[in-house]
Parts: structure tokens; C-alpha cells; sequence
């Protein structure tokens, strides 16, 4: 069996889907979420890794995108993804976060546990903001993603891709992605930014 290589990422997050917001996913005053809005849910998840290593490794500073999509009336829900790596990062911070962001090193990244079908892992530029109530992510002429305006809503609201232990801020979101096997747009859908941190 392979040992796996001690690590810990920590830094801030946004995502935008194809859900009416509040997405029907999320946690909503602790009582748990179902299935997405259309049945299909289309996705784009942005984190700015702040804070990191991976092993002797420092991942710190490089930012990753994945897109995705899933059926909720497949069994298991299985996701097919891509996933950007900025393009800023050694052969090693690849390699690292290849394998932490495909759920090959362990931890608590539950949601990996969907990916079943990885289109490409490749690096990109990544333009991001995350600024409050201002996000946007920019992945070169591949996917985009900004909120359109903040959902006012009076109490907790959690996302189990960065863990329901960090509640954040829903919004309406357009986002848009442009890869073969997978291409999507859409204005005024839901968005979602909170805090994330990761570990094995």
C-alpha cells in the first residue's frame, strides 16, 4: 500500500453552478441539502491556496480551478472534471496538488470521492479576485465565473466542498466554461465563497 505524504492547505474559496440560489446542495441553518436545481449540476470551484505543504513541498501561492459536472440521477452522482493548476507552479506544486485535488493523497477532501471521469489536469493563467461580495475567477479562454450580486439571507449557510465547519456568503453568479466534452454558460445562477482548509 502506498504511503501517503503528510499535508495541509488552507487559504480562501468560490464556487459557481447552474442551482437557483440558495443552491438546494447547500447546508442551510444546519439542516443538511438534496438534489441540484435542474438535475444536472455544471459547475466552477476556485481556491486560493494561501497556506500549504506537501511534504518537503510549499504549495503555498499557487491557485486551482476545477469544472465540472454531474448527474443527480446517476448512481453516485459521478463527476467529470478538469482541473487548472496556475501556471505559476514548479514540476513539484503540479505534481502536489494534482494528487491532493484528485483526492490521491487522502484527507478530508470528500468531494473527490465523486470524480470519476478527469478529462485533463494542465496548468493555466488564473485570474481571481476574492474579494467580499466581489468575486470573480478568470481561466484563460477556458472558464469564468463572477457574482452578479450578494443573496441577503438571515443565517447559516454551508458548502460540503470546502466543509460545513465554514459557513459562508451565497450570491448570484454567472459563470461559463469552454472545454471539449464539457461546455456551459449561464447568468444569474447561484455562487457561493467562504474559507477552506484541508488536511490528511
Amino acid at each position: 500500500m502506498e504511503q501517503q505524504i503528510q499535508f495541509h492547505l488552507g487559504g480562501s474559496y468560490y464556487e459557481a453552478c447552474n442551482c437557483d440560489a440558495i443552491c438546494p446542495c447547500r447546508r442551510i441553518n444546519d439542516v443538511p441539502g438534496g438534489d441540484s436545481t435542474y438535475g444536472q449540476c455544471d459547475f466552477l470551484l476556485n481556491w486560493n491556496v494561501q497556506a500549504g505543504q506537501y511534504g518537503d513541498t510549499d504549495i503555498s501561492g499557487v491557485p486551482v480551478c476545477m469544472v465540472g459536472r454531474y448527474l443527480d440521477a446517476e448512481d453516485g452522482s459521478p463527476w467529470t472534471v478538469v482541473i487548472y493548476i496556475g501556471h505559476n507552479a514548479t514540476d513539484a506544486q503540479f505534481e502536489a496538488l494534482s494528487r491532493i485535488f484528485l483526492g490521491r493523497a487522502g484527507g478530508n477532501l470528500h468531494f473527490t470521492g465523486n470524480i470519476t471521469n478527469v478529462l485533463a489536469v494542465k496548468r493555466a493563467k488564473i485570474e481571481f479576485s476574492h474579494t467580499d461580495g466581489a468575486e470573480f475567477v478568470h481561466v484563460e479562454t477556458f472558464a469564468t465565473a463572477k457574482v452578479d450580486r450578494v443573496v441577503d439571507f438571515d443565517g447559516t449557510v454551508s458548502c460540503g466542498i470546502p466543509g460545513h465547519d465554514m459557513p459562508g456568503k451565497e450570491s448570484c453568479s454567472s459563470l461559463s466554461v469552454d472545454e471539449p466534452g464539457l461546455a456551459f454558460s449561464y447568468r444569474e445562477r447561484c455562487g457561493f465563497a467562504t474559507r477552506f482548509s484541508y488536511e490528511n
